[in-house]
């Protein structure tokens, strides 16, 4: 299995191609709308709703993208859809809305955010909901968790999909909730060839770590995050087969 063609003949954008300045956030219809007509691919992320639907939105709280407060997963899909994106105009909208709009227009790649904070075993319902929303698609599509917990799960609800890891150093400052043994074992990669990857989308300013290079070696995609400048690009571009992007024009 491997990710389709398309996946690599455009840049990506880091949760659609959000512009907060000119009125689209993150994730927003705006963004994806954006990305599609400048011809980018899309990464975007996606949160359980409290009634079992996969909603398009990064953060598992509403607090920096709207005016509500309090976690994602509190919320029915009926709640979520009428609460307003700040400084965008436009709401939180399912993952299904999403796929019809995109139509196959651009590949997209969909990050399954960890639900327990921890990394832990604790998956399923997300990986669910989101596999369900894709059944019938017809785009370039592709999964990635940085819970290798929530990849083994796409790869028994949705086999055919490709599936990757979104892969980091780990730093402590950076995964406050991420017990330190957990981290430590993450940062190696090994779940790689267990959960049926065939790509990693990995820390961009980490690129040179051993791991990445032996992945790379042995048929692994390498993608990265988040490049926010052409020079950047073109430092990670050295190493890797596609950039997620933001705040410029890859």
């Amino acid at each position: 299995m491997t990710l389709p063609q398309s996946f690599f003949e455009r840049p990506l954008t880091h949760r659609a191609l959000h512009d907060r300045k000119a009125g689209r956030v993150e994730n927003s219809i705006k963004s994806i709308v954006a990305a599609i007509d400048a011809g980018y691919g899309i990464e975007l992320d996606v949160q359980l709703s409290r009634d079992g639907h996969a909603m398009v939105f990064h953060d598992d709280l509403l607090d920096r993208l709207t005016q509500e407060t309090g976690p994602v997963r509190d919320k029915t899909r009926a709640e979520l859809e009428a609460i307003p994106l700040t400084d965008d105009g436009g709401t939180i909208q399912g993952l299904d809305t999403v796929l019809a709009l995109v139509a196959g227009q651009v590949p997209l790649l969909i990050e399954i955010k960890d639900q327990d904070g921890a990394m832990g075993e604790n998956v399923g319902p997300l990986e669910k909901a989101t596999c369900l929303a894709l059944e019938g698609y017809a785009g370039d599509v592709g999964l990635m968790s940085f819970n290798p917990h929530a990849v083994a799960a796409c790869a028994a609800f949705a086999p055919d999909i490709p599936r990757g890891i979104v892969t980091s150093s780990y730093q402590a400052v950076f995964w406050p909730n991420v017990p330190q043994d957990v981290r430590d074992i993450l940062r190696e990669i090994p779940d790689y060839d267990r959960v049926g990857a065939c790509f990693i989308s990995h820390e961009a300013s980490d690129l040179d770590r051993p791991r990445v290079a032996a992945l790379k070696a042995q048929g692994a995609h390498i993608f990265c995050w988040t490049i926010r400048s052409a020079k950047a690009e073109a430092e990670a571009r050295r190493i890797v087969d596609n950039v997620t992007f933001e705040g410029y024009l890859a």
